[in-house]
């Protein structure tokens, strides 16, 4: 349906349906992409069912993360052993999934796991308001190595990997992968799930050299 808007000029209009012309070609190829994804064939089976942390320092295996759902998604924060403080890009992200928790855990399950001490990620969890975010530490365990969150000088990086669970085990099914492709600035790996950008992209200004600070 056409539209418009109050006291615009035919020049605006003009290059407004342009562009939602453009929008309305990258709304289908965001689908197409999507539907890619949904069909990649199995992925490899997991190693080992790795053993987590909670937040109490109990153990946790991967396999009970899952909880009643077969998806489980994985996002690994940068919060490495001897970091004074978590990567403030990766803490605007989970600040934004904090507050979609219930909502996503309706349809699968998602653990943040970084790899420090349990008694740290607690404290962390308190002094960022992630009250409904579930931590888990890495330590101890391969499986930042083994899913491209850590390099082989352990640096962290912030990689979200999902997983699927069935009648042959747990098997990776995907991971932000882009993350070690050439951008232009930043990686944009899980923008897609990341409400500040996109809010940014809508505006004059656009993301600029705007970086999350507030932390």
């Amino acid at each position: 349906m056409p539209v418009t808007l109050p006291n615009e000029s035919p020049e605006y209009r003009s290059a407004r349906n342009a562009l939602l012309a453009a929008e309305a070609d990258l709304r289908s190829q965001i689908e197409n992409v999507a539907k890619l994804r949904r069909n990649l064939p199995k992925g490899g089976a997991v190693p080992s069912d790795y053993v987590f942390r909670t937040e109490k320092g109990e153990t946790a295996p991967m396999s009970s993360l899952f909880g009643s759902h077969d998806t489980l998604a994985i996002y690994s924060l940068m919060y490495g052993p001897t970091a004074d403080a978590p990567c403030p890009m990766c803490s605007a992200f989970l600040d934004g999934l904090n507050g979609q928790i219930a909502h996503i855990s309706q349809k699968i399950s998602l653990a943040i796991v970084a790899q420090n001490t349990a008694e740290k990620l607690v404290e962390l969890k308190s002094r960022m308001g992630w009250s409904e975010l579930s931590l888990f530490s890495a330590k101890g365990t391969d499986y930042q190595r083994d899913y491209l969150a850590e390099t082989q000088d352990g640096s962290q990086l912030p990689i979200l990997n999902i997983f699927q669970r069935g009648n042959d085990g747990i098997r990776h099914f995907w991971s932000s992968e882009l993350f070690f492709e050439p951008s232009d600035w930043h990686p944009r790996h899980v923008d897609s799930a990341w409400s500040l950008w996109n809010i940014l992209d809508f505006t004059p200004g656009g993301r600029g050299e705007f970086f999350p600070s507030l932390r």
